[in-house]
């Protein structure tokens, strides 16, 4: 398997993975590669819980899937350990529908043989990323009053995961977790 790419690479908002081309064949990504986020709900979502935290994007970027997954596992890990199993309710509000792809290019002897250069620069699907827009949520947690620091610690804790600059948002919340989306 190749080398994963640092995020600067991908970070920049491109343009959606279609392509457009005056052959039919050819205006469309043939594979799209597994993505590697396993869950996006973690918790109990049937509590009422008194304070809900949101993880807000700055900047327009893109995440890639494996930073998501990290993220994930990060806020959860730290929910679970300090807060306790069904004391939170944690959710990753973002997916991963646009394709990255690379167009490889050899180097070395015998490179000529091997790639077409620009010929047919379209690329193979390396990864997925979510595009995301200033202010849109990226993940959140629903948490007790008294656990507020503690979740606010796991949800910062999880933005160095990601590229870019990120704000976290504390506000109130009374019901269901189910009934906000």
């Amino acid at each position: 398997m190749a080398k994963l790419r640092k995020a600067v690479a991908w970070r920049r908002l491109e343009r959606p993975y279609t392509r457009k081309s005056k052959y039919r064949a050819k205006q469309f990504v043939r594979a799209f590669p597994h993505i590697k986020i396993v869950k996006f709900e973690h918790g109990d979502k049937k509590k009422d819980y008194g304070l809900h935290l949101q993880l807000i994007a700055k900047d327009n970027l893109q995440v890639r899937h494996q930073a998501m997954e990290s993220v994930r596992i990060t806020v959860n890990r730290h929910l679970e350990r300090n807060i306790g199993k069904n004391q939170y309710f944690f959710r990753l509000r973002i997916y991963p529908h646009h394709v990255l792809r690379e167009n490889p290019l050899a180097a070395g002897a015998g490179a000529d043989r091997m790639s077409t250069g620009m010929k047919k620069s379209f690329g193979k699907a390396v990864g997925a990323a979510a595009q995301v827009r200033t202010g849109k949520v990226i993940c959140e947690a629903f948490v007790q009053k008294d656990a507020l620091e503690k979740a606010k610690t796991a949800i910062s804790k999880g933005s160095k995961k990601l590229a870019g600059s990120y704000r976290v948002l504390v506000e109130e919340h009374t019901g269901n977790v189910e009934q906000t989306v």
